[in-house]
């Protein structure tokens, strides 16, 4: 392992910290065999007293949950022959009308080029059925796959078609894959407890989770949320819904990125949707102009997140609470960075540099 680039991957880490763009980081980094280098740095919270990060630390992974649980899961029904991703999105709501929307697919809705806003005008409803009805509704704002306009909105009903098709809850189908994924999840000198991706937090794990603070128009706004989505969509729905929700720590997140990793180069040993076929159709880049996206994915450009060392070949999705994945078949590599920046944290612009910055210092020296 490369000292010096490790060093200065930590430094950066803490001078972040310093400048309160966030609390709490883990990182962990590793190839197709198993983790290379893990580390911690800073607290849970900026209050004198909080508990130290560590590699058991849990952090809300926001969405991180739309590539790891909700395109795992519609991959899934699509490699078992249960939905297709070229159906119309009209096949599976009856309120998603007009002539504007007939051409919309699951598949526009994966590479958020369907149409949709980023987010409602109002607060959010209350239960799906509200949600339904408000974004199947609503105005689009471009003609489908016209261009690619990132939308949570998407992924909520993804979300629903998942349950639907699926015939269970989103975390219920998240959590049999992710059983099903053993070699994937070999921590090596880790405990399992500390190799957690999961839906929820219960009690026990609270205190060992990195919290979050509320937007200003949550209604939940004035107190800490340990162990609670931070974002307000996905607390309506009951914590577990497309576009967030699920909650790891980064060996936890790391296991996982081992198992796409594994496939992107080839490896036919996972099982659907992480088989070789279903993880290069999950990865390859849109045909919409202008458009970064794949299927649930983001794909690499020089001015994205994850810097301008990794391969043409590499793919990830960040968070909005600060929380980022990359893989990169190219280096066999993947790139964990879990911070809780929600937490009385830095704006959106620097931990986007901060994430350029630490992939700039690792990807190819580690």
């Amino acid at each position: 392992m490369n000292r010096e680039a490790v060093d200065a991957a930590r430094a950066l880490l803490e001078h972040a910290i310093e400048d309160r763009i966030f609390p709490a980081a883990t990182v962990e980094i590793g190839d197709s065999r198993g983790a290379i280098w893990r580390t911690a740095a800073g607290t849970l919270t900026f209050d004198e007293g909080a508990l130290p990060a560590d590699d058991s630390t849990i952090f809300d992974l926001a969405s991180l949950t739309k590539p790891l649980a909700t395109t795992s899961a519609i991959l899934q029904l699509a490699g078992r022959g249960v939905l297709h991703v070229l159906e119309p999105v009209e096949t599976f709501f009856s309120e998603w009308r007009g002539a504007d929307r007939e051409g919309a697919t699951v598949q526009d809705l994966l590479e958020h080029s369907a149409g949709l806003a980023a987010r409602l005008i109002d607060l959010p409803p209350h239960g799906r059925r509200e949600f339904e009805h408000d974004i199947c509704t609503m105005a689009l704002e471009y003609p489908p796959r016209r261009k690619s306009v990132y939308s949570d909105l998407g992924f909520i009903l993804l979300g629903f078609i998942a349950e639907d098709r699926g015939r269970a809850t989103l975390a219920s189908q998240f959590e049999a894959m992710a059983t099903r994924l053993p070699h994937a999840f070999a921590p090596g000198a880790l405990s399992p407890d500390d190799c957690l991706l999961t839906f929820g937090v219960t009690d026990a794990l609270r205190a060992r989770t990195a919290p979050t603070r509320p937007l200003d128009e949550d209604t939940r706004r004035g107190r800490l949320l340990v162990g609670e989505v931070h974002d307000n969509y996905a607390a309506a729905l009951g914590g577990i819904a497309g576009h967030a929700g699920l909650f790891g720590t980064a060996a936890g997140v790391g296991g996982f990125a081992r198992a796409v990793l594994r496939s992107a180069r080839g490896d036919g040993a996972g099982p659907a949707p992480l088989s070789p076929r279903l993880v290069a159709q999950a990865t390859k880049k849109s045909s919409v102009a202008g458009s970064s996206r794949a299927l649930g994915w983001d794909t690499m450009l020089p001015t994205s997140s994850c810097g301008t060392a990794m391969s043409p070949a590499a793919f990830g999705h960040t968070g909005y609470t600060g929380t980022s994945l990359w893989i990169d078949p190219g280096w066999d590599r993947y790139f964990v960075l879990l911070t809780n920046r929600a937490c009385a944290g830095g704006t959106l612009e620097q931990m986007r540099e901060v994430r350029r910055a630490f992939h700039n210092s690792v990807v190819g020296r580690i």
